[in-house]
């Protein structure tokens, strides 16, 4: 799934290509193809409709980011909300064709804003600009991790008492954008095991993961977001992250880490996959915990 790199790389191509661009029509299968026509999308076939109607006529004025989300702020006081999910990409292009396209913003320039999802999991709602932030998509998230201060993270973190480390890192009311590679990256480079109880971890170590978790995300941004999976940029070309992954998706491959020896293992965590070195990351649980 696409994390906060992949979305602020998505937002900025946005702001680079359809910025002043005036919709001329909107096309989609969702609602012909998936079997969620009871929920408030663009897949429930009357929403589309009224989707299509508002949307019509009016230009792009506008795009951000608020963790996971893409936000499309137009002219006329609405705003498309955008959550690719797992395998959504938005490509701009001169012409239609493109694999996996579910929805397709038609430009009176003649160009296009196509939404290619392989698994038709993306979800796409309108709502009045004035109460983007009531919507529940966006009401519940946390702070941006670029834009709290490091003691409402540690606070936020320590809410979740007993959760593991993982699963509070993951949980987009702690601090919003940080999916599964993420969590992992940051949790290998701060040696600090997934299954770690949030509240004993110690007070450096929180210091260490708030500065890590910013200095990766924003490496990321850097090298264009991640493409292990099915994410591209608005150009239709892939991140290069990827390309330094320490932990994540290096199951039984050697740890990175200098003098280490670790093999990477795989768990799951709460109903999600965690990567780790069983030998550098420290479990902090409360025996261990008192040791340290």
């Amino acid at each position: 799934m696409p994390e906060l790199p992949e979305i602020h790389t998505t937002v900025e191509g946005l702001k680079k290509t359809v910025i002043g661009k005036t919709i001329k029509d909107v096309w989609s299968d969702y609602h012909l193809k998936t079997a969620h026509g009871e929920k408030q999308t663009i897949k429930n076939k009357k929403y589309f409709v009224d989707f299509k109607r508002k949307v019509k006529g009016a230009e792009i004025i506008g795009a951000e980011r608020r963790g996971k989300n893409i936000l499309i702020n137009l002219n006329n006081d609405h705003t498309i909300l955008v959550h690719l999910k797992l395998t959504g990409a938005l490509i701009y292009k001169k012409e239609k064709q493109e694999k996996y396209v579910h929805l397709i913003f038609i430009f009176e320039s003649g160009d296009y804003l196509l939404l290619s999802d392989l698994r038709k999991f993306a979800s796409v709602i309108l709502t009045k600009t004035n109460d983007l932030y009531l919507h529940d998509n966006i009401k519940n998230l946390g702070p941006d991790p670029f834009r709290i201060e490091l003691k409402e993270f540690r606070e936020n973190i320590k809410k979740k008492k007993n959760w593991p480390i993982k699963s509070t890192l993951l949980d987009q009311g702690v601090v919003a954008g940080i999916g599964n590679i993420y969590s992992d990256e940051i949790l290998w480079q701060t040696s600090i095991h997934p299954l770690s109880y949030s509240e004993k971890i110690p007070e450096k170590k929180f210091k260490d993961i708030f500065k890590v978790m910013q200095k990766i995300l924003h490496f990321s941004i850097k090298h264009g977001g991640d493409s292990k999976s099915d994410y591209r940029n608005i150009y239709g070309e892939k991140g290069g992250f990827q390309d330094f992954h320490k932990a994540y998706g290096k199951k039984n491959k050697k740890c990175p880490k200098r003098g280490c020896g670790g093999i990477i293992a795989r768990m799951v965590v709460r109903g999600r996959s965690a990567h780790f070195c069983p030998e550098h990351q420290i479990l902090y649980q409360k025996k261990i915990y008192e040791r340290h």
